[in-house]
């Protein structure tokens, strides 16, 4: 029962994958019950994955969305991006902050990014990225800036990207750097 459940499920998500473009279907599903796990396999494998066609769905052109602490670096020091950290007021007052990012909690990146420039700035204390300014999105551990990055992405934000490490890697090596 599981089994037949679990196999209704996937081949739905292979259908809407499929006609969304997210995954190219090498042929169309032929059976509709999955039976012995042979024909579950079968499946499987009618979906081809080139590693190009979920980067396609995305609303990026970029070729990666995360970026490493080096590339946040450079980054942060070109000011080529605005760096919005998604923790709340609290962490960043206890654990601390990344030097020159925004911070937008979580809970209001779809709201904030939505309000006039002029408004953000008084709000949040630094300028509004454009839809095609590069964000990148942080919390503490990547988690929360993947939410915010998908959050933007629906809104039109064409080059946004985030910082997979977050706050405890930047603090890591922060603190590691500064031991030497």
């Amino acid at each position: 029962m599981a089994l037949n459940v679990s196999s209704r499920l996937t081949r739905s998500i292979v259908r809407v994958l499929a006609s969304r473009s997210v995954i190219p279907a090498t042929r169309r599903l032929a059976t509709t019950s999955c039976g012995t796990h042979l024909r579950c396999l079968q499946h499987i494998r009618v979906i081809r994955y080139d590693g190009t066609s979920l980067r396609s769905f995305s609303s990026s052109s970029q070729a990666s969305i995360d970026v490493s602490y080096e590339q946040l670096k450079k980054l942060l020091l070109s000011e080529s991006s605005v760096v919005i950290d998604v923790r709340e007021p609290w962490e960043l007052r206890e654990y601390g902050n990344i030097p020159g990012s925004i911070n937008v909690p979580l809970g209001q990146v779809n709201t904030a990014l939505q309000l006039k420039p002029d408004e953000f700035k008084e709000k949040y204390g630094g300028d509004m990225p454009s839809q095609s300014q590069n964000i990148v999105f942080t919390c503490l551990a990547g988690v929360r800036s993947k939410t915010a990055l998908e959050t933007a992405a629906s809104l039109g934000y064409t080059k946004v990207q985030h910082y997979p490490g977050g706050w405890q890697e930047w603090a890591e090596r922060q603190l590691i750097k500064t031991k030497q």
